[in-house]
């Protein structure tokens, strides 16, 4: 079931395209992520799916429903945190959350102590928000997007300026309200960061959305082997299995195979395919670590060939 759906997502600032003909498909149970360097369009995208900002085109459709009436209705089972948290420097967490119970209109007056707990905030008695750690207030915003028992939560990038200690709960706290049924939407900066707790990405790049893959496709792409250029990729296979028991694999084209085994034993590797007479013309480490992966593919964007 698609949680949320955009479909050529448009919002101009003047002569800017903050968000360019925006696509993706967030299903249900998934963490999904948004990737893109600060000022990429991420919390702009964001503001639009929330009806913080009008969007200038296209249609966003959230639990299958699209209609003005209805999309409005549909939102009351989404919470979101975008950008600084809004919330009253000299009130408590409690008087902060006991002012949006009643502006949302939600009945239930234990709810405030059952996000509190939640959240970890439960021991925070009058302290005022301003006196607030940055993660505690992270975690207060989260509170008030809590409130109102969403199927659908929206993060905009909840662990910046956390440290280290901050960006583990952080996390933690995102994968359990996952695995109580939660759907997410987060977006970062940080690929490696998104790298422990989503399922799913897309990235953007000056407001255009360059690639969208699962975490099983981003392991792929990621994944270190060594490839091998060769005169018979088919041959040098069956060397592989038979002469050194390899089956981890993928014969990328009729003179290229990639292994993903023997990565620092790659001399016996040579060795074995030349005594069978396969013959290797070159070899290189391939595989990206997720900022290079991030990295690269921001680079060829930029050479306009995305």
């Amino acid at each position: 079931m698609a949680i949320l759906r955009t479909v050529n997502l448009t919002k101009r600032y003047k002569d800017k395209t903050a968000v360019d003909n925006v696509s993706l498909t967030v299903e249900k149970g998934d963490i999904f992520g948004l990737i893109g360097q600060n000022g990429a369009g991420k919390s702009t995208f964001m503001r639009m799916v929330t009806s913080l900002s009008r969007l200038d085109s296209g249609t966003v459709e959230l639990f299958g429903e699209r209609e003005a009436g209805k999309i409005t209705s549909a939102r009351t089972r989404m919470g979101a945190m975008i950008e600084t948290p809004a919330l009253f420097t000299n009130l408590s967490a409690e008087q902060n959350l006991e002012y949006y119970r009643l502006q949302r209109g939600i009945v239930e007056k234990n709810r405030i102590q059952e996000v509190l707990k939640i959240v970890n905030l439960t021991d925070t008695g009058k302290k005022k928000f301003k006196n607030f750690s940055l993660g505690m207030k992270q975690r207060l915003g989260l509170a008030v997007a809590m409130l109102s028992h969403p199927d659908f939560l929206i993060f905009d990038e909840p662990t910046n300026g956390l440290d280290p200690t901050g960006i583990v709960e952080m996390r933690d706290l995102i994968k359990r309200l996952n695995s109580e049924g939660i759907t997410i939407l987060i977006s970062s900066h940080i690929l490696t960061e998104l790298a422990q707790v989503a399922n799913k990405y897309a990235i953007i790049h000056h407001g255009k959305l360059l690639k969208t893959l699962t975490q099983s496709q981003l392991d792929e792409d990621c994944k270190r082997a060594v490839a091998l250029s060769v005169d018979d990729a088919s041959k040098a296979t069956v060397v592989l299995e038979e002469k050194l028991g390899i089956k981890n694999y993928k014969q990328t084209s009729a003179n290229e195979i990639r292994v993903y085994d023997m990565l620092e034993d790659t001399a016996e590797l040579s060795y074995t395919l030349n005594q069978a007479g396969v013959r290797v013309s070159a070899m290189a480490e391939v595989g990206d670590s997720l900022e290079e992966y991030y990295t690269n593919l921001i680079r060829t964007a930029e050479r306009g060939a995305l």
